[in-house]
């Protein structure tokens, strides 16, 4: 055996440190080894960073524990949880040096060979890197350990790296201070030319951010003028009330846009993505890679809601708000990640206090953006493998009706599994022990991509914007937006009713009629792109329709 062999051999994530400073000299020739991996088609995609900081130290570890405490919950017995908790998972603090691996997303912008169609392997590369760095200290009798409990948004913003960079995770690096077999250890396992150096930067700063759930402001319609257009639609030429329901959309319109001859402009749909930690308990008919899948299929353009749009010529955004993939950077969809995928709140809470409030946050942005365009119809889709299940239990502790009530089959989940949802949803309510406001529950239970609908429909109604209401679960975000400001019931078109058994239930708590019922349950934002010509329709004839007086036609 070479002594290349033993080294691989021995190498082990090391969790424990003597107070020996690792010499400069004993880290540049690791990062160069870093810097010398294979990197897919040359990229030079992998960043590092040095942490020698007690301060920056003490943050990440919390970042740590805080994540640690839901992996404990998410044990499935006393005995696990105890031999979980016996495990030495870290040493932050103890390492006397803190070494952050990143890859650089930006290198995606650019063509290189072998990146085409997947930045997994720029991420791949940077673990390449990551192992020779590895091997590199283990040769020179020093070592490192591989932290990745983390939550990553946090953590990169913690530490104040750009978006474009993505961590692999915190490494703690040192001289081991046992013997490799005896400490407890937890094993995880010509285009261009590279630069001579590895990129090396050194934090010595806490980058601070404060962030708050934005304000939403109440608009105000006039009796004045509500009076002139209920005036204007019965003097058209016909029967009062003989157009129904194209009626009382015309009116709702005419009120929003506050206008007695209103346009509809830049029409849009958004479609907000995002992946659910309860998901991982079965509660779905497809596994949570489908989530990834069906946004790579709207990039391209071959899903429902892609041909419907195009049909009636709407514009079509998609969100990344928290799918468990990192899509490049080029890709064309609006970056509103807030993490891979909520946590399950089976045992704990979705997401943190923070991420709620980066969720409104995002979503008010991605419509405000939109309004500044010009944009003054927005439409509300969604895709995200379990936020059936996640909506179903927001109705419940919102609404207050029964879970048995809210549940129903999703995707598609036959009758054994939607026993098992409803019991898996019954528990998951009955073990919630926070407090009884909306925003605490809104976190414990919440999804990213509902939350950032809700927050983009609040955002919707204060730029006086009409606002399509999707399905089941677009219509549980509009309920979270009620909740917060009932005036955006003003804005809202409700534009069909869903398969899905709740669905019916919470468009009559919302005391709201839908436009079409299609027995559609596929989201997207698809109910939206079918109503819209109906929704024309109604302000079509409210501008070029003749009145009995321009007609000539006799009113008796």
């Amino acid at each position: 055996m070479t002594y290349l062999d033993e080294i691989i051999k021995s190498r082990r994530d090391t969790r424990h440190f003597t107070n020996d400073e690792v010499p400069d000299a004993v880290l540049k020739k690791a990062l160069q080894a870093g810097h010398w991996a294979p990197s897919v088609g040359l990229t030079d995609a992998t960043r590092f960073y040095t942490i020698k900081s007690a301060e920056i130290k003490s943050a990440v570890k919390e970042l740590f524990l805080e994540y640690d405490k839901k992996a404990v919950n998410l044990t499935d017995n006393e005995d696990q949880k105890a031999s979980y908790k016996s495990l030495k998972l870290e040493a932050i603090e103890e390492a006397p040096l803190g070494l952050v691996i990143c890859y650089d997303r930006s290198v995606l912008n650019n063509f290189t060979i072998g990146t085409v169609g997947s930045n997994e392997a720029v991420k791949f590369s940077s673990v390449c890197a990551a192992q020779n760095i590895w091997l590199s200290l283990t040769e020179q009798g020093y070592s490192m350990g591989w932290v990745s409990i983390l939550n990553y948004y946090k953590f990169k913003h913690l530490l104040g790296l750009p978006d474009h960079m993505e961590p692999l995770g915190y490494f703690c690096v040192g001289k081991p201070a046992t013997n490799y077999e005896n400490q407890p250890m937890l094993q995880q396992l010509n285009w261009k030319q590279k630069s001579e150096v590895p990129s090396v930067t050194e934090i010595t700063n806490l980058s601070h951010y404060k962030m708050e759930i934005p304000n939403f402001n109440d608009q105000i319609v006039s009796t004045d003028f509500s009076n002139a257009l209920q005036y204007k639609i019965d003097h058209k030429s016909k029967p009062k009330g003989s157009l129904g329901v194209l009626e009382s959309i015309a009116k709702q319109i005419g009120e929003v846009f506050q206008s007695l001859e209103p346009q509809i402009i830049n029409p849009n749909i958004v479609t907000f993505a995002a992946d659910h930690g309860i998901a991982n308990h079965g509660v779905s008919a497809y596994p949570q890679d489908v989530t990834r899948q069906m946004v790579l299929n709207f990039l391209e353009g071959g899903a429902a809601i892609n041909v419907f749009c195009k049909q009636h010529g709407i514009a079509l955004s998609i969100v990344d708000a928290g799918v468990n993939y990192d899509f490049p950077t080029n890709a064309n969809l609006i970056s509103a990640k807030i993490g891979k995928g909520t946590q399950s709140f089976l045992h704990g809470p979705a997401m943190s206090q923070t991420e709620l409030q980066l969720c409104f946050s995002k979503g008010k942005e991605i419509v405000s953006v939109l309004a500044k365009k010009g944009s003054n119809c927005i439409g509300f889709g969604e895709m995200g493998i379990g936020n059936t299940a996640t909506a179903s239990v927001l109705m419940s502790v919102i609404t207050g009706l029964s879970i048995a009530d809210c549940v129903g089959r999703g995707t598609g989940v036959g009758d054994k599994k939607l026993i098992k949802k409803n019991e898996i949803l019954k528990k998951a309510i009955e073990n919630y022990s926070g407090e009884p406001d909306l925003n605490s529950k809104l976190a414990y239970f919440g999804g990213f991509e509902i939350l950032q609908m809700a927050a983009g429909m609040l955002s919707a109604y204060q730029s006086n914007m009409l606002i399509l209401v999707d399905g089941f679960i677009c219509s549980v975000a509009y309920l979270i937006a009620f909740k917060i400001n009932p005036g955006v019931k003003k804005n809202a078109i409700f534009c069909h009713c869903s398969a899905e058994q709740a669905h019916r239930k919470l468009l009559d708590y919302l005391g709201v009629q839908p436009i079409l019922q299609l027995d559609l349950r596929l989201g997207e934002g698809t109910g939206c792109a079918v109503a819209f010509p109906i929704i024309q329709s109604a302000v079509v004839f409210l501008n070029k329709m003749a009145s009995f007086e321009s007609a000539g036609v006799d009113q008796e």
